[in-house]
C-alpha cells in the first residue's frame, strides 16, 4: 500500500463532510491499528452518522469505491449511527479495546469519540 492509513480516512471524511452533514467521524480497528503497513489486508472502519440509513449506504459505496481505487487500497467501511454501532456487540467491543478514533475532519483523536 502506497498511501498511508491517515490520508486514507482524511480523504474518506473529507468526502463525507461534503455529502453528509451528519457526519460524526470514524473508527480505525483491525490490523492497521499498529500503524504498520499490511500487504493484501482491508482497512477496517466504523463510520459515525446521526442516520443510517439504504439511502445513505447507496451515497457512501461509490466514494469508497472511488478512493479505494485512487488510493491502490481495500477498505470496509461499516455506518454506524452510535445506537445501532453499540448493538454490533462484537465490531463495537473491539472497536473500544483497540480503535482508534478520528474526527470528522480525519484527525486523530487521544480519546475516543
Amino acid at each position: 500500500m502506497t498511501n498511508s492509513v491517515d490520508e486514507v480516512i482524511f480523504k474518506i471524511s473529507k468526502n463525507f463532510n461534503q455529502i453528509f452533514d451528519d457526519f460524526k467521524g470514524m473508527y480505525l480497528f483491525g490490523v492497521f491499528v499498529d500503524g504498520k503497513e499490511h500487504e493484501d489486508e482491508d482497512i477496517e472502519l466504523a463510520a459515525l452518522f446521526d442516520i443510517e440509513d439504504k439511502s445513505k449506504r447507496e451515497q457512501i459505496w461509490p466514494v469508497i469505491g472511488k478512493i479505494e481505487t485512487e488510493m491502490n487500497v481495500c477498505i470496509d467501511l461499516y455506518p454506524y449511527t452510535k445506537e445501532t454501532f453499540k448493538q454490533d456487540e462484537e465490531i463495537y467491543e473491539e472497536v473500544m479495546e483497540e480503535g482508534i478514533f478520528y474526527n470528522k475532519f480525519g484527525k486523530r483523536e487521544l480519546t475516543k469519540g
